[in-house]
């Protein structure tokens, strides 16, 4: 039996290292399938068995293996680089804080595990892979840029649904107040979700009443459910404004509802306006000895509107300039240097009846110009012309003229011009609603008395935000010390009751000069 042993002891050595050779193999290819390919076994990876699949939980042991997570919930990553993403600790940061968002929103019923799902502008697709993680699979991202296979290429303003489609839809910090169309994102939101559908939006604006209140004014379709300040991405990230709103079945209005003969309804104050007109700088309620300068020095006191609130929510940003005269007396020296308009851009309207200056704004781009008179009616006027002989350039020369109707009696001294006036107040109502940001600089050589309480009339007085006003009386005249001006018949204190009308009304409106 000796030499049998003998002869056969080399071919068992032979057999074994072979067996542990395959072992060896067998074992490299099952810690290849565990923490490369998530336990998914293809049959292109020569597999004798598969891994049982793991549930897919947020805060499951698979947290502490990333790259499976990816992979068992999306396929095998196409590309090395798009396998660092999904495994960098950036995107895990961002994926565990919207996991935990998603998870609060299903602990209250506004998302479920069956929701069909939508992430409005999400570049790589953090929030879409976490509702994905947490078990709602029926989750798609859209952006400018597909990302395979969790973004789909779309806009927040084209979104490629069809109506009703989505139970949930989410925005992340900076996407709505970063659009230079919010009113069309609002308006494929209220497309693309279901009657009963919910719409959280994060973001680092509507922090103040005048913010919160216009981005609820974009969402008529929705109603608000609840709105709360969270953390952000991780403890040196700031905190965020978490809104719901919830899709009703009927679209809600904004309470500005037009008549056949195109009024608007009386609008209340609302107490955000107010509560600006509060921190806004106090009437100079004394009649100053020499306003050419006290109102000049008040610029600095003024407290303007985008400089208290934040408008980031409006649909469109206007600026109206009523008595425009030249480019450079206002629009070109104040509004477009000094105004704080938030970087957003501003559609600029000039009003300005005299003709001197028409060609000049022809040559601006970016201005409207009304070549005529804003007045209560649609008429013929009279419009005087005032020269100083003491200016050379044509232009800078004519002084700042006063209207009247044709069949009004006149005490205009010089040359006289016959014009078109239009219905100032028709006109700001066909041209803006209540939901934009209005500007309005107003300077039309005592018209104000005529023109302010027309907009009260009308109701159009709602739709402006801010005014800065000149109002025009009898005031001291700087050439002559002890003498008032006889060109107008209002006193400082009627003017003073006009700016208070006007702040009552819930207008923010500012003593110009």
């Amino acid at each position: 039996m000796a030499p049998t042993t003998v002869i056969f002891s080399p071919v068992k050595k032979i057999l074994v290292r072979i067996l542990l050779f395959g072992v060896a193999i067998l074992l490299l290819r099952f810690a290849y399938v565990v923490t490369v390919t998530g336990g998914s076994c293809n049959s292109g990876d020569f597999c004798f068995f598969s891994v049982p699949e793991i549930p897919n939980i947020a805060g499951g042991i698979l947290r502490n293996n990333p790259s499976a997570i990816v992979v068992d919930a999306l396929g095998s990553a196409s590309s090395p680089a798009l396998r660092d993403l999904w495994t960098s600790k950036e995107w895990r940061k961002a994926v565990d804080f919207y996991s935990s968002v998603f998870q609060d929103l299903i602990a209250e019923g506004y998302l479920s595990p069956n929701s069909k799902a939508l992430c409005i502008e999400t570049p790589f697709g953090q929030d879409v892979f976490s509702l994905k993680e947490i078990g709602v699979h029926d989750a798609v991202g859209i952006s400018k840029k597909k990302f395979t296979p969790l973004v789909v290429s779309g806009q927040a303003v084209r979104q490629p649904f069809k109506d009703n489609t989505f139970d949930f839809e989410f925005s992340g910090v900076g996407v709505l107040e970063s659009s230079v169309r919010p009113h069309e994102f609002a308006s494929e939101v209220a497309r693309t979700l279901k009657p009963e559908g919910f719409l959280v939006v994060h973001t680092a604006s509507a922090n103040d009443m005048y913010s919160f209140n216009s981005f609820l004014a974009l969402f008529n379709c929705c109603r608000l459910v609840r709105s709360r300040d969270i953390g952000g991405v991780d403890s040196s990230s700031p905190s965020v404004r978490e809104i719901v709103l919830k899709k009703e079945t009927e679209i809600l209005g904004h309470g500005e509802k037009m008549s056949d003969g195109g009024s608007i309804d009386k609008c209340s104050v609302p107490r955000y306006k107010l509560e600006l007109i509060r921190k806004a700088e106090p009437l100079i309620t004394e009649e100053p000895l020499k306003p050419w300068i006290t109102l000049k020095k008040n610029i600095k006191n003024i407290k303007y509107v985008p400089s208290m609130a934040d408008i980031s929510f409006k649909p469109r940003y206007v600026y109206i300039d009523v008595g425009a005269r030249s480019y450079g007396s206002s629009i070109g020296s104040w509004f477009k240097k000094q105004y704080p308009k938030q970087n957003k851009t501003f559609e600029i309207y000039a009003i300005e009846a005299d003709k001197t200056f028409h060609e000049e704004y022809r040559k601006k781009k970016g201005i409207n110009l009304l070549p005529y008179a804003a007045w209560v009616r649609n008429e013929t006027l009279f419009f005087e012309i005032n020269r100083d002989p003491g200016e050379k350039a044509k232009a800078k020369g004519r002084g700042m003229g006063r209207i009247q109707p044709v069949q009004s009696s006149t005490n205009f001294v010089g040359d006289v011009d016959k014009i078109r006036g239009f219905d100032f107040a028709s006109w700001l109502k066909n041209t803006v609603s209540k939901s934009d940001f209005v500007v309005m600089k107003m300077d039309i050589e005592g018209t104000e008395f005529d023109l302010i309480p027309r907009l009260f009339e009308t109701g159009a007085i709602c739709l402006i935000d801010e005014i800065f006003l000149e109002c025009h009386y009898n005031r001291w005249q700087r050439c002559c010390p002890g003498e008032r001006s006889p060109k107008y018949e209002k006193t400082y204190d009627q003017c003073l009751e006009l700016f208070s009308s006007l702040r009552e009304s819930g207008v923010l409106v500012h003593q110009w000069w």
